[in-house]
């Protein structure tokens, strides 16, 4: 029998399963794709807006070559912190459900079963995106997870949305070649954007370069076309692209099947322990983005890691660790 079995491989469950083997727990980390599997769907060439120091893990030093780590830095720094601590990982193996109870644990996957004392739930929140639920929304042509710019040179784009993601995915496909068009629900860009950004795509904006629709819906998504809803009426757009930069959200739906209950808030913030991270089913754990529901801005890397030596301590001792006020610790790393 394990001691602990963490549900995700990401940081914040590589940050879990290093505070377990360091209280001599016995820990099984479980993740339905790669390790890091979020990190995969980042852009290409992304930089973090935090600085290294802020994304250790385990008292391991982050060496970078700038000022602010790669995904590529990223993904190749949490690797070799996994190796180096040996934590035992299976990969490519999705949990299905967790039967029984606190000591006496069965997460079934679609693999197996493992028998486990605690568990620890670090799924993140970068796997569901926040769809627009309109027709056309399924089209080939609707990209929620923006890569790189270079499928985009000489197409005509349109990015939804009005937040980080959305004004450097805009960006990006401008300079590379792209006719981009920028729409939003809301009366501005969000106040948000990080101050280095703003500039760039106002200016870019105000020019004309980057054409923006403000307090606009998209109605439906078109093989060729797009139909949007202006405060002027509406409008249909020539478009070949739909870069869908709406955000993300956890699986509450995997949470809610696993007993967790959710708030009635506007959030669903998940019931938990706010100094052991014990949820309202006893044994069972949540640690880093997964705890703030569907307030994806509350909780990342920088403070979320936080999470792991106060829930293995408590698993471990019984006791709740001593750590630094986690409230207002709310750096971003990426959008």
């Amino acid at each position: 029998m394990w001691d602990v079995v963490i549900i995700g491989a990401g940081p914040i469950g590589l940050a879990c399963g290093i505070e377990a083997k360091r209280r001599g727990l016995n820990a099984l980390l479980i993740e339905k794709g790669a390790l890091l599997n979020s990190f995969l769907g980042y852009p290409t060439n992304m930089e973090f807006f935090s600085t290294p120091d802020l994304m250790e893990i385990g008292g391991h030093p982050f060496p970078t070559r700038g000022y602010k780590p790669t995904r590529e830095e990223a993904i190749e720094y949490y690797r070799r912190v996994a190796t180096a601590e040996q934590l035992r990982i299976r990969l490519y193996e999705r949990v299905l459900r967790v039967d029984g109870e606190d000591e006496n644990f069965t997460v079934v996957t679609e693999k197996g079963t493992y028998r486990t004392r605690k568990v620890v739930v670090a799924t993140g929140f970068f796997d569901i995106p926040n769809r627009l639920n309109v027709p056309g929304e399924d089209l080939p042509k609707v990209i929620h997870y923006y890569k790189e710019p270079f499928p985009y040179i000489g197409q005509k784009v349109a990015v939804i949305g009005g937040r980080n993601s959305a004004a450097k995915a805009a960006l990006d496909c401008y300079r590379h070649g792209a006719e981009v068009t920028l729409i939003h629900r809301g009366p501005a860009l969000s106040d948000k954007i990080k101050y280095w950004i703003r500039p760039d795509i106002e200016n870019r904006i105000r020019e004309g370069s980057i054409r923006a629709f403000f307090n606009t819906q998209v109605l439906e998504i078109r093989p060729d076309s797009l139909l949007i809803e202006t405060p002027d009426g509406r409008l249909e757009l020539e478009n070949n692209w739909v870069l869908a930069m709406t955000g993300y959200r956890p699986d509450l739906e995997f949470l809610e099947q696993l007993g967790v209950r959710l708030g009635d808030d506007p959030a669903r913030t998940p019931c938990y322990d706010p100094e052991t991270f014990e949820t309202n089913r006893p044994g069972l754990y949540l640690a880093g983005t997964v705890c703030g529901g569907l307030n994806t801005s509350r909780w990342f890397i920088e403070n979320g890691r936080l999470h792991a030596p106060r829930i293995m301590e408590h698993i471990a001792t019984g006791r709740v660790a001593e750590a630094p006020a986690l409230d207002g610790q709310h750096w971003k790393t990426a959008e």
